[in-house]
């Protein structure tokens, strides 16, 4: 499906160089490769790494950003396995896309893949006929979203979802949203979609959960989810509306439906962001998102009060496997004409999931 290098061993090299000197190599190199390199970085990366980025966004934002840069050769992207992948589907062909660390992925898209995705819609198709429309957050492999431009639905993100569900009930009667049931749920219910007419897909089970009428059905959420968020519970909120009731909690929609409900606030983390820029400065907040971010918020606002929802929460680990060794690293490969770790969608899949992009797009 992809065009990708295996995974390499870090050379020795960079293990013994001091941080200093990793980036002052990395900015010699931005400098020397110029508008010919390109580096978007996640919200979630490491402050050694985002501190190189050239646009810092969320994955809706840097896609974006990518699919509008017609000059740089080299798109070297501080982010997850999927991100990359939506990178090299969405900018010029002639241009390469890179991932520092081919280790960089995501738990969540791992939790669907194309022949657990195409086995469940067969069986959807017999039980409910031609009534569904897929709709896959962006956090999914290339295939997944070759799967539902097939099929003539779309991607979303955290920050356009309420549109694009919105868009798919008027196209068919019923919703199949993957691979984050948290995501889905919270959307539809937002919308005003009763948690009586949701189910969810078990790929294990190869089930339906539903207690419902199959003809009240309207949203099938996969079962998947995401490890950051879900660390997050009522359990949190009700002990911080104890010791802090005049805090204010924001949380991001792939928390579960009970930690969004009993939440102040949530949205994607553009909105997060922009939320607590625009709030009065005597507003004290707990975030329930990735900790990278959560600190960088925090830093960025010494005058606040500001904490993470779950204090013991880590950052995301998977988006921590791009350091500074793996993008000086990168970096050299690119210089000397060695590239490594491109990542590459293959056209017949890449066709059918830029109609997938595109409609997400389309309604950002």
């Amino acid at each position: 499906m992809n065009l990708l290098t295996s995974v390499q061993t870090l050379p020795e090299i960079y293990k013994d160089m001091t941080v200093s000197q990793m980036e002052n190599r990395i900015w010699e190199i931005k400098k020397e490769l110029g508008s010919k390199l390109f580096i978007p970085g996640h919200h979630y990366q490491r402050d050694e790494v985002i501190q190189f980025a050239d646009e810092i966004g969320d994955s809706l934002q840097l896609a974006q950003l990518c699919a509008a840069n017609n000059e740089a050769e080299s798109i070297v992207f501080c982010g997850v396995h999927f991100m990359a992948e939506t990178a090299d589907m969405l900018t010029d062909s002639s241009q390469k896309v890179y991932l520092p660390d081919m280790r960089a992925g995501c738990s969540m898209a791992d939790m669907a893949n194309i022949h657990q995705t195409e086995e469940a819609w067969m069986i959807l198709q017999e039980l409910l006929g031609d009534t569904i429309i897929p709709l896959t957050y962006v956090n999914s492999t290339a295939a997944i979203k070759d799967f539902t431009g097939r099929h003539g639905g779309a991607c979303v993100t955290s920050s356009n979802a309420k549109k694009m569900v919105e868009w798919a009930l008027q196209e068919k009667e019923r919703l199949f949203f993957l691979p984050d049931q948290h995501l889905g749920r919270n959307t539809a219910f937002d919308i005003g979609i009763p948690l009586e007419q949701m189910a969810v897909w078990d790929p294990h089970q190869r089930k339906l959960e539903y207690e419902g009428h199959l003809e009240d059905l309207k949203i099938i959420l996969w079962k998947g989810h995401c490890s950051v968020h879900e660390g997050f519970t009522p359990t949190h909120i009700q002990n911080l509306r104890k010791t802090k009731p005049e805090m204010r909690i924001i949380v991001h929609p792939e928390c579960s439906h009970e930690v969004v409900q009993q939440a102040d606030d949530a949205g994607s983390t553009k909105y997060i962001i922009e939320t607590i820029d625009a709030a009065p400065a005597d507003v004290s907040w707990a975030i329930g998102t990735e900790m990278n971010l959560v600190k960088r918020i925090i830093n960025h606002y010494p005058d606040r009060e500001i904490i993470s929802l779950n204090t013991n929460m880590c950052a995301c680990l998977t988006m921590n496997r791009i350091d500074l060794p793996h993008l000086l690293w990168q970096l050299e490969t690119i210089v000397e004409g060695e590239a490594q770790n491109r990542i590459a969608v293959d056209a017949e899949t890449t066709k059918n999931a830029i109609l997938s992009l595109e409609r997400m797009l389309q309604r950002a």
